[in-house]
């Protein structure tokens, strides 16, 4: 029986880092991979003569060595920077909303943030450079939290983080209320929202300020490889620090003993892996529901009470004219049907209603990313309701095609931008794809909704507590860092330096 001192499940974002993080730490790993390439959502596709992103729109809080960021200092330690060719994405977004005659382009950089949101909003100047403030303060407590692994000193958080921690339980509409922000400012500052997969009276405000400075302080990247690259790059790490990748190998059972705690993990076709320690990246569902015997009820509880965010839809168009040709100006677009985002919620829940997008046009980033004469775009929506799992099957074909449709109208109507006639491939991805290839619940891309009472600083408050079965710990979009590229990176830097500790206790 082959032994090691941990498994991880999942070569996602998440379970990558921590990987790393279990190497360096002088831990045996394996990782286990369902598919035949890593990377999960992070990774490209090819249709004709065009090599698609699948996921990343750009990668925030990443700047140049000199000014670098939380995450590019994460992988300058993990030893993967200089193995991945970057390119600097040009402006953060452009938002609009049509119906409410809305239309910003909106730059990096928190000062000249400031100054266009004032040309656009004149007297915001004083809330928005507060939010920043308070956003600050949100990341370099998230920074010392991490550090910590969730063992906090409590005095030290009220001495030097007294504002994170009063912001802890309110959500983003009750912060930007109260810093008395300009209405059309709040529009424009929260189109981020979609990112995170709930509205602003649900989304906890220390979350989303954690990420919206980490855009617009430093700028972001995008590896000239699409995601695949940072995921092959992290791939030859764990390699090069003497891990194991196993891929074409499904996970079926995480084995316990009688203490409750893990002992081992059995392999699709019955090969079993003696361990005592495992991560996961993958949903607490799948592995309550289908992995593991003998789940504690309070566990199963705890886990049912969370509420799924998003569920993706994607669409990736190659295009063959320019960007110049067809007019299409930025990289990153926001349009909405209203800056109102609980009715934007609303509208989103059904396939029939659902043309809200945020949509990327890479070639205005690196112009080199698809072939001479071309373009290529990837559109993508959340559906805040399983209602895709009210098609039936003679009708999904068609469905997808009518939402297609709708997004590419969607989009020509908000910039003018006639592209529909310029279609030389389209490859589309429903909730349905999602969740048959990455096993992700409902198709659901976003892991749990990031409420106020269920978001980010709970959470990391309380990850040194949220470890109930003996040798199991989680990774990537479902764990203590919430959705998206950063969180689920950092949550693997936590997870894996938690995993060591471990270890280390146990005498391993």
């Amino acid at each position: 029986m082959d032994k090691y001192d941990a498994v991880v499940i999942g070569a996602g974002n998440g379970g990558l880092v921590a990987a790393i993080r279990l190497l360096q730490g002088g831990a045996k790993v394996l990782l286990v991979e369902k598919h035949n390439i890593p990377g999960g959502f992070a990774t490209s596709f090819r249709r004709g003569r065009f090599e698609f992103e699948a996921s990343l729109h750009e990668l925030n809080d990443f700047g140049p060595k000199d000014n670098g960021g939380d995450v590019r200092d994460l992988f300058d330690s993990l030893g993967v920077t200089d193995k991945i060719e970057w390119v600097p994405i040009p402006d953060a977004y452009r938002v609009i909303c049509k119906n409410e005659k809305l239309d910003a382009l909106m730059p990096f950089g928190i000062k000249a943030y400031i100054d266009k949101m004032e040309k656009y909003v004149p007297g915001s100047r004083d809330s928005v450079t507060k939010f920043f403030t308070l956003a600050d303060e949100t990341r370099k407590a998230q920074a010392y939290t991490n550090a910590k692994n969730g063992v906090v000193d409590s005095s030290y958080m009220v001495k030097n983080h007294g504002n994170y921690v009063r912001t802890g339980s309110y959500s983003v509409s009750e912060v930007l209320d109260s810093l008395k922000m300009p209405q059309k400012a709040k529009d424009i500052l929260s189109a981020y929202w979609c990112y995170l997969g709930a509205h602003c009276d649900d989304l906890s405000f220390t979350h989303y300020a954690s990420m919206v400075i980490r855009y617009i302080s430093r700028g972001a990247m995008m590896p000239k490889g699409r995601s695949h690259e940072i995921s092959l790059a992290m791939c030859e790490r764990i390699r090069e620090l003497g891990g194991d990748i196993w891929f074409n190998t499904e996970a079926e059972k995480i084995v316990t003993g009688a203490d409750g705690g893990v002992e081992g993990v059995i392999l699709k076709g019955g090969r079993q892996i003696k361990t005592r320690h495992v991560i996961a990246n993958c949903a607490p569902h799948l592995v309550y529901g289908k992995m593991m015997d003998n789940v504690p009820e309070s566990v199963v509880r705890a886990t049912n009470a969370r509420k799924f965010s998003g569920r993706g839809f994607c669409m990736f168009l190659g295009l063959n004219k320019t960007a110049d040709e067809l007019g299409i100006e930025n990289h990153n677009y926001f349009l909405y049907d209203t800056s109102d985002s609980v009715r934007q919620y609303e509208i989103m829940k059904k396939i029939s209603t659902n043309a809200a997008q945020a949509t990327v046009c890479l070639n205005r980033a690196y112009p080199e990313c698809s072939p001479a004469g071309t373009a290529m775009m990837y559109f993508t929506t959340l559906y805040m309701s399983d209602d895709w799992g009210n098609v039936k099957p003679q009708d999904y074909a068609r469905t997808k095609e009518k939402v297609a449709n709708m997004m590419i109208s969607r989009f020509e109507e908000y910039t003018g931008c006639k592209i529909k006639d310029s279609i030389e491939e389209i490859a589309v991805a429903t909730p349905m794809t999602y969740a048959r290839y990455c096993g992700h619940p409902e198709g659901v891309i976003y892991g749990y909704e990031s409420q106020y009472w269920d978001g980010l600083n709970p959470r990391l408050q309380m990850m040194a507590q949220d470890h109930v079965t003996r040798g199991l710990r989680f990774a990537g979009g479902y764990s203590m860092r919430l959705s998206g590229y950063s969180s689920a990176y950092f949550s693997g830097d936590i997870t894996g330096r938690q995993t060591i500790g471990d270890i280390k206790k146990e005498g391993n």
